[in-house]
């Protein structure tokens, strides 16, 4: 999640194209659908048991903990599942669209070299 937050940074300075911008609103709606699961089952009890450090050192292997526990669960486990598919796509999407930017630099250049 961590990951994509600072990706989403990255893309609110470069417009990303529609295709993109799809699939970043989906990974969102996914994201959220995972924090309303794990604050459900935070106000239901299931990790009063588990309380987590207040010390930042820790913050990261408390977050990683907090989510392996959460796997256990089957709904949000297919959340997660669903997360993981569409931050492939995401990667999949920036790559062909920086291989099709460096395409047409490399023509550009090219252009540029044979009419000097």
């Amino acid at each position: 999640m961590a990951s994509f937050l600072k990706r989403l940074e990255i893309y609110t300075t470069i417009p990303p194209t529609p295709i993109l911008t799809e699939v970043i609103v989906k990974i969102i709606v996914e994201l959220l659908s995972v924090l309303a699961l794990a604050s459900k089952q935070i106000k239901e009890g299931r990790f009063s048991k588990y309380p987590l450090p207040y010390t930042l050192s820790v913050a990261q292997y408390a977050a990683e903990k907090f989510t392996k526990k959460l796997l256990g669960e089957s709904e949000i486990e297919t959340v997660l599942q669903r997360l993981d598919r569409l931050t492939q796509d995401e990667a999949r999407i920036t790559v062909a669209q920086t291989l099709g930017v460096v395409h047409g630099l490399v023509g550009s250049v090219k252009t540029v070299m044979e009419g000097a």
